[in-house]
């Protein structure tokens, strides 16, 4: 058996060593951790960097480990929080932890300062009921962070603080009640996240305004399926949205996006969100989806329009052409008319015209990756004096319908109370005349008549006589004169009565007098 020579670097120099197969990895740790602290744990199994202490009821993390490893498994353990000393010992080569199926409540801030390499850190399958102040602040360098099947309710807004290169995060299976938008939009949203799984959660309404400027490559990434949502039109527009432009979060798992009506809050009648008209939503709040996510633009005519693509593969190497709608290929740096594309993939338009309204596609290609995308634009260009004289007939419709009836109500108002009411005006005529002619009703009084004795009858002319007998007053106060009403009493009435008399036409003659009153001297 021949030996082969081989030079291994070492922090003491050059280390030649003579060595084959299995002897030469034994040689190889040795002189890498040889000058390290640590040991393999009697409860563990080491292999070379990898070290797994799983199912061992293990409540913190052993002391003596070696300090070159690079994966540690604690799960199935019965660690019960995390804090500053839980790991006693600094590991800088450890990039893999994984603690899932443990007991941790809680994660008190600085608990992975000893770990600050970290790439991968797996704490699913714990007791984790809120995420706070920004306790994983340390980890700058986490990738992937699983904290899926927990009971976690709340995550303020710089929970994940500090994450800038974390490119996964697992949350499904808790009892999240709000979107994290605080990872897409404001002070700690991390730029580098590329999937966001929040499946099975308690999510009933998506922010979907504050979505649209989120960048499709992370868009992408955001699995929602599993969520008791309430029926809705603008969630539904986003989702078949999302669903055309060949998602994966919702093309895989197309049947898990169902929905509750709100005349059914308990959950009994799971509807399927995605079925084609299922809600009879309008098409302009499809639309309007579309166009809050950048896929219809309205422009006037001579407006400059930029038009960006948002494409999932715009990263470095990727290449963009845009085919305007009729089919000429629009490239970078090559100016067509009114048109230019930029190197980042967006469409600039100098001078908007209505012939450059259509459907226009944006081909992303990345030949490193293998990769290609195409993503179609909507371009709509009108004419503004057209539509503003158009506005213009119809602000004077309007104009015209709302002076007619307001003339309308106005000559129904003086009617009713400037025009004199007929019935007061008979009242208070009638009212004078009354007053008028008082003394006049007052002298003559007709009474019923009254049945004469029968031999009467005979006598009788037809005619009645009314005599009256003046009042005498003193001199100094009538003058001589007639009194026909006196303060004291009214003068008696003496009448001859006359019956009705039967004859051939029935009538009757009733008279009065001509002979005229005459006082007596």
């Amino acid at each position: 058996m021949s030996l082969n020579w081989r030079t291994i670097p070492t922090q003491l120099g050059v280390l030649k060593v003579n060595c084959k197969g299995l002897a030469c990895l034994l040689v190889f740790t040795v002189s890498v951790c040889g000058n390290a602290p640590g040991m393999c744990p009697t409860a563990c199994i080491c292999a070379s960097d990898i070290i797994s202490c799983t199912n061992k009821n293990l409540t913190r993390v052993p002391g003596n480990l070696y300090k070159c490893m690079k994966r540690l498994d604690l799960s199935y353990n019965r660690i019960g929080f995390l804090e500053p000393e839980w790991v006693p010992v600094l590991l800088e080569k450890l990039n893999t932890l994984i603690v899932n199926h443990n007991s941790i409540n809680s994660i008190i801030p600085g608990s992975f300062s000893t770990t600050p390499n970290l790439k991968y850190l797996d704490l699913s399958s714990n007791s984790l009921k809120t995420l706070g102040s920004p306790v994983f602040q340390e980890l700058r360098a986490l990738e992937i962070l699983l904290l899926y099947n927990n009971q976690i309710i709340q995550i303020e807004s710089s929970a994940f603080g500090g994450l800038y290169k974390l490119q996964k995060l697992y949350l499904s299976y808790n009892l999240i009640l709000h979107f994290p938008l605080d990872l897409y939009v404001g002070k700690y949203k991390l730029t580098d996240l590329v999937l966001l799984d929040i499946s099975f959660n308690h999510i009933q309404s998506m922010p979907v305004q504050r979505l649209s400027s989120v960048p499709a490559k992370q868009l992408s990434g955001i699995y929602l399926h599993g969520n008791p949502f309430h029926c809705d039109c603008v969630l539904y527009s986003v989702l078949i949205f999302w669903y055309q432009r060949h998602f994966s979060s919702v093309v895989d798992f197309k049947n898990e996006y169902r929905c509750l009506l709100q005349s059914d809050p308990r959950g009994h009648n799971k509807l399927p969100l995605l079925q084609d008209n299922f809600l009879n939503c309008s098409e302009s709040t499809v639309n309007s989806s579309f166009q809050a996510f950048g896929f219809i633009h309205d422009a006037q005519v001579g407006d400059r329009l930029v038009v960006h693509c948002d494409s999932r593969i715009s990263d470095a190497g990727t290449h963009f052409i845009w085919v305007s709608p009729d089919n000429r290929l629009l490239e970078p740096d090559r100016e067509a008319n009114n048109f230019k594309v930029f190197p980042n993939g967006s469409l600039e338009i100098i001078d908007a015209q209505l012939e450059n309204s259509g459907l226009y596609s944006c081909i992303a290609i990345n030949k490193k990756r293998l990769l290609n995308e195409t993503i179609e634009v909507r371009i709509n260009v009108s004419n503004f004096t057209v539509n503003r004289s158009h506005a213009h007939e119809a602000f004077n419709t309007a104009f015209t319908t709302l002076a007619a009836c307001v003339a309308s109500i106005i000559l129904v108002l003086l009617y009713l109370y400037l025009t004199p009411c007929p019935c007061q005006c008979k009242a208070k005529k009638k009212k004078r005349k009354l007053n008028q002619s008082s003394a006049h009703s007052s002298i003559l009084n007709s009474t019923l008549p009254q049945e004469p004795p029968a031999d009467e009858k005979k006598a009788s002319t037809g005619k009645r006589v009314v005599f009256l007998e003046p009042v005498h007053e003193p001199k100094h106060s009538q003058n001589g004169k007639v009194k026909l009403f006196p303060n004291d009493s009214v003068m008696t009435e003496s009448i001859l009565k006359t019956t009705r008399t039967k004859s051939d036409s029935d009538s009757v003659n009733s008279v009065f007098s001509d002979t005229p009153f005459m006082p007596p001297t």
